[in-house]
């Protein structure tokens, strides 16, 4: 893990000068839904949006489909919040990285971390950004599960509970689950997700260029 550094009061700032333009930054969420298998594709296809800055926070169990070594931006896990704080003066890492980020992006958001949000338990690093997050900033989500899970009357209930927040979807997708089941459930295409983040940075006339 790269030493964590965000444009803040008390960290090492980007120098202003007329040339130099604070880019857009995006904050991914990984949770441990099989479709975080997809983290790799996804972060390289977000850095080819031109300027974008890219940082990750990922579950613990999200760590079990995909190889860090896979990603090129600085990955924050649970044990790095409390590596970093060590007393009173210390930044705390949930406040910092949403303060960091212009966007947060959660994909995939499993069953078990979408019951969390819903209910505002932060019990780890990324929950707690979350819990934490500016919600004039945008915040979106991409569910990811199996189908019998995704058709559980509650999940419908603790969607509309993130979209009531403010947070919005990017619906799952009809196809064949790595499970052997097919139906709703898959996390949507990343194609559609790059798109959708191009999209709200552009509405929110947020730099993209370097």
């Amino acid at each position: 893990m790269e030493p964590f550094s965000p444009p803040e009061p008390g960290f090492p700032a980007e120098k202003s000068s007329s040339v130099l333009q604070k880019k857009a930054r995006v904050l991914v969420g990984v949770t441990g839904s099989v479709a975080a298998l997809k983290l790799p594709l996804l972060i390289a296809e977000l850095l080819k949006i031109p300027g974008l800055e890219v940082k990750v926070v990922t579950t613990e169990r999200a760590k079990h489909f995909y190889n860090a070594q896979e990603i090129p931006v600085t990955l924050y896990s649970d044990e790095d919040e409390w590596q970093l704080w060590k007393g009173r003066s210390d930044p705390v890492l949930h406040i910092e990285l949403r303060r960091w980020a212009d966007l947060m992006l959660v994909a995939p958001l499993d069953a078990n971390t979408l019951a969390k949000l819903a209910n505002g338990i932060c019990d780890n690093l990324l929950t707690c950004v979350i819990r934490a997050w500016d919600l004039s900033k945008p915040l979106l989500f991409c569910p990811a599960m199996n189908t019998a899970m995704w058709e559980h009357p509650i999940t419908a209930q603790q969607v509309e509970q993130l979209k009531g927040f403010g947070y919005t979807e990017i619906p799952c997708v009809v196809k064949k689950l790595v499970c052997g089941d097919e139906g709703r459930g898959a996390m949507a295409e990343v194609w559609t997700i790059v798109e959708s983040v191009k999209r709200i940075l552009e509405e929110r006339d947020l730099p993209m260029q370097s």
